[in-house]
């Protein structure tokens, strides 16, 4: 009897899969039972090979060799995950393996780690696709049972391959272009660099504003403040103001009631969630999208790494009987109106539908889940609810008074029917209740009020506001609105699966930091960042050409693109900006020279200090001394710059006053600075010296 392997993307998922298929018996790196192995890839198990792997002259970074174009690509195991790759590989070759499930997850990195693996496997066994919105059992025992053919996710990893390689020859070209011109490593991403020109670009406009006074006067009277228009000079807002006293009453000339509805939102994508998460909860994109993932792999949500915002036509009938059970599961018991048209559209659903609970989360007791992962389930949850619900019906009031022969005006503002806002406010998350309207008394046009108070109110301009990452998210998504106004869904930056990534690299790298306070977090650009965007030709650092390939890469991804057509634009991009790129004059200024403190004891290359620590200036070597030093904590030590250029300069280093964590006590040694095989750097203590415990 013959097997069927079934390849996912994580071991949590695996386990899943294996439950339902019967899969029981563990082995080492695979379940097995009931017909059927299930393994799993561990993220990506075969990454694009090195430069130096093509040709051993890129072992160094010279401008001579540029651009490096390969002609043939090629792949290689990452050096974390050879084991489980050679247990896949195994699998995959065995005899009795008749056929291949490929679940790693439903979406274009998820068709290129499969994918990848399968080739660099040698495999030629016949796969079929598992696609799946839900980690339910109901969901994956339904996508078992309708497998769909491998070919028609071919274009799919087309795609997945073009964002690939066209990320590894912007990076590998641009990174070393600049390096190379400059003298240091200056990092250049295809999505992060551009995204980084956007915060430069706030940042320089906030720098370049200069704020103005303005003075105005506010007249209260009868429960209600009115406001004077804006005056450029304090003494035109006090003479208004004295006349407004000796006048002491205020005529209505207009009172406008106009009754507006809003209606109730669209359901989430991993987009629109981080965005409410990040304003609401201050979470940063990274955090929501892991604490969606693990909700996802719990059976709690559906699919999190989506761009759609609607269900599928064949979901209508699921949606009334969900919205009642996710209600009840926080406390609304009575029977709310429901709507599933307003969330159903089938031709607005890409790979995955929006983001919803799924039918077993009303079930699961969720007291357990960490409070994170409970704020957003919240925040999905009150979603639902309120894109099924009636319309919000409020009434905007807008008076004119006449005091002392000037305009003033009040707005006020009145709930006529709280809608779909009455449910979501009692789920969501209560740091995100808003303050209930202010709302204006009756009044009719003629009538003459009393004034109460006069005061003279000091305000300035404000300049444009730093990104959070809710609006950082926003500007990648409509990167190139304003001159495609007509397909601002299809302009963006990144994907929704990868922009998280993109701002935490640029924080890792610092090129970017965040600032203030623990609810409200802003990204700045920090020196370094700034410096690197202004030596950066605008296509490397252009959104809106950033944005027309990821548009192009969904065009590959529907087949009416070519994919050759999209390699040829970048390789002629990268070629002619080799050609033709001059280093800006006076760069140095900029960019802030490299503390240099020694050679590495592995390779001999410069060791340079950076952030979080000492490292070699070789990208393939591993060697590191890093600030946060674990073993020098074990010694009650810290690890300083001095020290490090002593350990550079001779290996080793006399230390007194060592502290034992095990006994507590102290003693003297000489500290042997020494490196592994691949690297990195490692220490041992020498007591020849009368140290010793």
């Amino acid at each position: 009897m013959g097997y069927r392997l079934a390849l996912a993307e994580k071991p949590s998922v695996a386990q899943a899969i294996a439950k339902v298929l019967g899969a029981a018996k563990r082995c080492d790196g695979y379940l097995e039972g009931n017909g059927w192995l299930v393994s799993w890839c561990v993220g990506h198990l075969v990454e694009l090979a090195e430069p130096e792997t093509y040709d051993e002259k890129y072992s160094k970074w010279r401008y001579e060799d540029l651009p490096i174009f390969p002609k043939k690509w090629k792949y290689e195991v990452s050096a974390s995950t050879r084991k489980q790759f050679a247990i896949v590989k195994q699998l995959m070759n065995r005899e009795d393996v008749e056929e291949i499930a490929e679940c790693t997850d439903s979406g274009r990195e998820g068709e290129l780690i499969y994918r990848l693996v399968y080739h660099k496997c040698g495999c030629r066994k016949p796969f079929r696709r598992l696609w799946i919105s839900s980690m339910e059992d109901a969901a994956i025992r339904e996508g078992f049972a309708d497998l769909r053919p491998s070919n028609e996710y071919d274009n799919l990893y087309e795609a997945a391959l073009c964002r690939e390689r066209a990320d590894w020859i912007v990076g590998m070209n641009a990174t070393r272009l600049f390096s190379c011109l400059y003298g240091q490593t200056l990092a250049v991403g295809r999505v992060m660099t551009p995204t980084l020109a956007m915060v430069v670009m706030r940042d320089a406009a906030i720098d370049a504003f200069k704020s103005e006074p303005f003075f105005t006067v506010r007249i209260s009277m009868d429960g209600m403040t009115a406001e004077s228009e804006r005056f450029s000079e304090q003494d035109e807002a006090a003479r208004l103001a004295g006349l407004c006293e000796h006048a002491g009453s205020a005529i209505v000339k207009k009172a406008e009631r106009k009754e507006k509805t809003e209606k109730p939102p669209s359901l989430y994508d991993l987009t629109s969630l981080q965005r409410d998460a990040n304003r609401i909860l201050g979470f940063t994109a990274q955090q929501t999208l892991d604490y969606t993932q693990s909700l996802y792999e719990k059976k709690l949500v559906t699919y999190p790494r989506t761009d759609s915002r609607y269900l599928t036509d064949d979901m209508a009938a699921l949606v009334p009987g969900l919205v009642k059970e996710v209600a009840a599961a926080y406390g609304i018991r009575e029977e709310l109106p429901v709507t599933p048209g307003q969330v159903i559209n089938s031709s607005k659903v890409s790979d995955h539908h929006a983001i919803i609970p799924t039918k077993t989360m009303p079930k699961e007791d969720l007291s357990g889940l960490p409070s994170g992962e409970q704020a957003i389930l919240r925040l999905i949850a009150a979603r639902l609810i309120a894109s099924v619900g009636e319309v919000h019906k409020y009434a905007e009031t807008t008076v004119t008074f006449d005091c002392a022969g000037a305009p003033f005006t009040a707005k006020g503002k009145t709930i006529l029917k709280a809608g779909w806002k009455d449910a979501e406010s009692r789920i969501r998350p209560a740091r995100s209740k808003e303050k209930e309207p202010a709302s204006l008394p009756e009044i009719k046009t003629g009538e003459i009020l009393p004034l109460s108070k006069t005061e003279i109110h000091e305000g300035k301009t404000n300049p444009p506001r730093h990104f959070t990452e809710d609006t950082l998210l926003q500007a990648m998504e409509t990167a190139s609105a304003d001159e495609f106004p007509e397909e601002v869904e299809r302009k963006g930056i990144g994907t929704p699966a990868t922009r998280a990534a993109t701002i935490e690299k640029l924080v890792q790298k610092g090129f970017v930091e965040r600032r203030g306070d623990k609810k409200t977090k802003y990204l700045c650009a920090t020196q370094k960042g700034t410096a690197l965007i202004t030596v950066m030709p605008e296509q490397i650092q252009s959104p809106s050409m950033t944005a027309d390939w990821e548009e192009k890469l969904l065009r590959i991804e529907k087949g009416d693109y070519s994919s050759e057509s999209f390699m040829e634009e970048i390789t002629g991009l990268i070629g002619s900006l080799v050609k033709t790129y001059e280093a800006v004059k006076e760069a140095d200024v900029l960019l802030p020279s490299r503390s240099v403190i020694g050679r590495c004891p592995h390779c001999g290359r410069e060791v340079i200090e950076r952030r979080k620590g000492w490292f070699c200036d070789n990208r393939d070597c591993r060697f590191a001394l890093w600030k946060d030093n674990a073993f020098f904590d074990s010694i009650g030590k810290k690890l300083t710059k001095g020290t490090a250029e002593k350990l550079l300069s001779s290996g080793k280093i006399r230390l007194s006053g060592c502290k034992s964590r095990r006994t507590g006590k102290t003693y003297d040694t000489t500290l042997l600075l020494e490196t592994e095989p691949d690297g990195r750097a490692k220490f041992r203590m020498d007591f020849g010296k009368g140290g010793g415990k």
